[in-house]
C-alpha cells in the first residue's frame, strides 16, 4: 500500500457518527505525550463526534462536549491511557492567531498530555508543524447524512508513525489519498 510512504495523506470513509468515533479511538491509542491533533471541517462535519471517540478511548469519564465558549477543557484520562490529560480546544470563536497562541496549547501538552483542537485550520499556523491533521468532510448531507470522509495528514513527529496509523485502520479500511488532496 503506497500510504506507508511518510507524509502521504490517508483516507477512510465512515457511515455513521459511531464509526467516526471508532476511527478516532484507533488514533487515540497511538498518541504520545506532547502530540497535537488538529480537527478540520465545516460545521456539522463531525469534529466533536471525533473528539468524543478520541476521549472515550483515552478513558475520559463523562460527557465530552465542544468547548466553543470555554475554548479549552482539560480531562483526566483513565488507567492505561498513553497520556494523563486530554486537552480539548475549540478555536472557532478566536479572533486571531494571536489569541490561539495565547491559549498556550503547545506548552500545555508538554505535561504528559495530548491536545485535540477543533477548527484546527485556524490553529495550524501556531501548532500545525508537528500535528496530526484530521480533515472531516460530509460529502452528501442529504443522501447519506452519517457518511464522513476522514483524511489524515501526518506531519512532523507523526510522519514517523505513518505505518502505525495505516496498520491501526487496516488496509481494507484505509487508502492513500491522492497527493494534494485534503
Amino acid at each position: 500500500m503506497s500510504a506507508a510512504a511518510a507524509g502521504a495523506p490517508l483516507r477512510v470513509v465512515t457511515e455513521s457518527p459511531d464509526e467516526t468515533k471508532q476511527v478516532a479511538a484507533r488514533l487515540a491509542q497511538l498518541v504520545r505525550a506532547g502530540d497535537v491533533v488538529l480537527l478540520v471541517g465545516d460545521l456539522g462535519a463531525g469534529k466533536t463526534a471525533f473528539a468524543q471517540g478520541f476521549a472515550a478511548a483515552l478513558g475520559v469519564p463523562g460527557p465530552v462536549t465542544s468547548p466553543t465558549f470555554a475554548l479549552v477543557r482539560h480531562y483526566g484520562t483513565g488507567t492505561g491511557s498513553p497520556v494523563a490529560t486530554l486537552i480539548h480546544a475549540d478555536v472557532y470563536r478566536t479572533g486571531s492567531l494571536h489569541e490561539v497562541t495565547d491559549l498556550a496549547l503547545a506548552e500545555l501538552v508538554e505535561e504528559d498530555a495530548v491536545a485535540v483542537v477543533e477548527w484546527g485550520d485556524v490553529a495550524a499556523p501556531a501548532l500545525g508543524e508537528t500535528a496530526l491533521v484530521v480533515t472531516l468532510e460530509a460529502p452528501d448531507a442529504h443522501g447519506a447524512p452519517g457518511r464522513r470522509t476522514i483524511t489524515v495528514e501526518l506531519q512532523g513527529r507523526w510522519a514517523a508513525r505513518t505505518a502505525e496509523v495505516a496498520a491501526a485502520f487496516g488496509s481494507s479500511e484505509l487508502s492513500a489519498a491522492p497527493q494534494g488532496s485534503a
